[in-house]
């Protein structure tokens, strides 16, 4: 589909915004910085390859993203996430990711509109020839535990970037969980200090999104602090004081390496009492990281499929422009925009990956 042949005022229309967000949204380099649009396919067969509406759940948890919509919308790029499922055995864990990213990889070949990025150049690339760029990631470091040689093992440099927590504790450490555990050291144990030095060693982004604050720590120690470290979906505690979200400290930690924070689009990490109901809520959180931190580190993860509930605005994959509508209310400049869109996190792929 040729994005630039779609008629801007229909589009502008049905979203019901101004033709400046779209035109802003389709020139800007509009990367999220977390897609678990694979979670859906692996769960019952979800097609992300044809145009799909919100589903019998109006858009809550599943059902946000698909290729058509994300063309639409203008989103050059994509760290397109495989989760790990903490229950099967590390073998199965490693066979299972194996197998996973063979078949994401075989389904971007077999899209005309996609291409493979995993250095700053092919992004590049990608974006000159008009396709969407897709990152493939991993969500949950475990998966690698019975790998020959960890991270090494993935050919050609295939993932850009490590989740190295997800939603369980692992060997590597601790998850950032609220319930109650038997575990006493909430930080990352010996095996997830190497594992941060092993992705150092392969130029991966070193992804914070989940682990446990002590565990944050333990990684900005550990981490090579010439490369970007991230956290590419996660509100602010300043605006939302949940166990999710980062205090300003961390915040600063990211920053100070050069790397970028990607705020995520679910509600129950973003509301507050008194706040807005709609994708405003997004923005606060921007901006918070924007007031401590400069507007160098902050970007956008929405974390579309991954079973959330986004702002009812923000719930289809081709509604991208809304935010930047509400960027443009907010009073932003067109230069800051472009920034928080895709500009902050290129930076630091540049850095990490020329």
């Amino acid at each position: 589909m040729d994005i630039a042949a779609t008629d801007i005022s229909a589009v502008a229309h049905r979203l019901g915004v101004t033709r400046d967000a779209v035109v802003l949204a389709r020139s800007a380099d509009v990367i999220d910085l977390h897609l678990d649009t694979f979670i859906p396919v692996r769960l019952y067969g979800y097609d992300p390859s044809r145009r799909h509406g919100l589903g019998p759940t109006n858009g809550r948890f599943f059902g946000h993203l698909d290729l058509p919509r994300a063309l639409d919308a203008g989103l050059s790029g994509g760290m397109w996430s495989i989760t790990t499922n903490p229950f099967r055995t590390p073998a199965g864990r490693w066979r299972t990711f194996e197998r996973n990213l063979a078949r994401l990889e075989s389904w971007i070949q077999r899209q005309p509109g996609l291409v493979r990025a995993r250095t700053h150049a092919e992004y590049v690339a990608a974006r000159q020839a008009g396709k969407h760029a897709c990152l493939i990631s991993v969500q949950g470091g475990n998966c690698f535990d019975a790998a020959p040689a960890s991270i090494a093992s993935v050919p050609d440099r295939s993932v850009v970037r490590v989740t190295v927590l997800h939603l369980t504790h692992s060997r590597l450490g601790a998850t950032s969980t609220p319930l109650p555990s038997l575990r006493r050291s909430k930080g990352l144990t010996a095996e997830g200090r190497a594992f941060v030095e092993a992705l150092n060693a392969e130029r991966v982004f070193v992804d914070l999104a989940h682990i446990h604050p002590q565990g944050f720590w333990d990684a900005v120690e550990t981490h090579d602090k010439t490369q970007p470290l991230i956290d590419t979906h996660t509100g602010v505690r300043a605006v939302t004081p949940v166990w999710r979200n980062l205090d300003d400290d961390q915040l600063k930690a990211i920053a100070d390496t050069g790397g970028t924070i990607g705020v995520i689009f679910a509600e129950h990490f973003l509301r507050r009492r008194g706040g807005p109901r709609d994708g405003r809520l997004v923005l606060a959180h921007l901006q918070h990281i924007i007031d401590v931190v400069g507007e160098d580190h902050a970007s956008i993860g929405s974390d579309f499929d991954g079973a959330i509930v986004p702002p009812a605005d923000l719930r289809s994959g081709d509604a991208y422009p809304r935010l930047v509508q509400h960027m443009l209310d907010g009073g932003w400049s067109d230069d800051r925009i472009r920034k928080v869109l895709g500009g902050n996190f290129l930076r630091a792929f540049r850095d990490l990956r020329p």
